[in-house]
């Protein structure tokens, strides 16, 4: 064999095994790359809390509060509301800044003063305090002293409104009630809640009615909400001592369930009123103090 068939030859082999090589190499790696492409998609996992869970609130954490220490209200915190325009409900109060309202030895108390001019004319002061802060769902809980109860017309509350009042009014922007008591039923506390579709103008406010504390003016207690964009939950002392569950109507639009939009907090003492008045004004009520230990806010991350 010539030198030039023999290089021919070698040539010729190094080319077959050049493209047995390949096409083997192809053959391997084409299984992988189909056995990947049919493993079947993982599922996602829904790791969002059940409100309704047995367990959720206990994941709550503290994110804000106020504990009333110190010797003067914050003003970081709080904005006084005043004016004597009678509130909607014929109250009888001016609400004042600074005067009726007193920081000291841990709590908060906000004063009505009965003012009598010796001439005949009798007028009332007390405080009306609006957060700065406002919260979309979570538990809120006040704890408080009610006034001593020595007479009727006095008419203290806790409670929250939607910010969106100065927009949309009320009871448009919806009313939280976590405490309101009237003096001329003692040894009781009330809970409701208001909405266009909802509230006491028209009889079909949602509330708990009269629910029996008998300490309520003798003791603290606490006054708390549970309240998520499916319920609200009304309850004293223990989150498991519920009074007035109020549960997302499955139908209601805004009217029915303005509850899922941020809320601010209001403390005040009315005087008379509507309801606070109902059975008079007893000149021995006064002056009448309420006594809120803290207010403090818990949210599930």
């Amino acid at each position: 064999m010539s030198e030039k068939n023999y290089a021919k030859m070698i040539l010729l082999h190094l080319m077959v095994f050049f493209v047995v090589s390949c096409s083997s190499g192809g053959s391997e790696d084409t299984p992988a790359v189909e056995e990947q492409q049919q493993q079947p998609p993982q599922e996602e996992v829904d790791d969002t809390p059940d409100v309704n869970s047995p367990d959720y609130w206990t994941n709550a954490e503290l994110v804000w509060s106020d504990e009333f220490d110190g010797d003067e209200l914050s003003a970081d915190n709080w904005l006084f509301e005043t004016g004597d325009g009678g509130w909607g409900n014929n109250e009888r109060q001016n609400y004042v800044a600074d005067d009726n309202v007193e920081v000291s030895n841990g709590t908060l108390k906000v004063h009505a003063i009965r003012n009598d001019d010796g001439l005949g004319t009798v007028t009332y002061t007390s405080a009306r305090l609006n957060s700065r802060e406002s919260f979309r769902f979570g538990r809120m809980e006040f704890r408080a002293k009610i006034p001593e109860n020595r007479g009727n017309g006095l008419w203290p509350a806790l409670w929250m409104l939607g910010n969106n009042i100065g927009s949309v009014g009320w009871p448009g922007c919806g009313e939280i009630d976590i405490m309101e008591y009237v003096s001329f039923e003692p040894d009781q506390v009330h809970f409701s809640i208001h909405s266009l579709a909802n509230n006491h103008t028209n009889g079909t406010q949602i509330t708990s009615g009269a629910v029996p504390l008998e300490t309520i003016e003798e003791e603290f207690h606490n006054y708390g909400i549970l309240w998520t964009d499916s319920y609200i939950k009304f309850y004293i002392d223990d989150i498991n001592n519920v009074q007035l569950n109020f549960e997302r109507p499955t139908s209601a639009g805004f009217e029915g369930w303005p509850f899922s939009q941020p809320f601010y907090f209001l403390i005040n003492i009315a005087v008379g009123g509507t309801w606070g008045g109902l059975e008079g004004i007893d000149e021995a009520a006064f002056p009448a103090t309420m006594e809120i230990d803290y207010l403090r806010v818990y949210q599930v991350n």
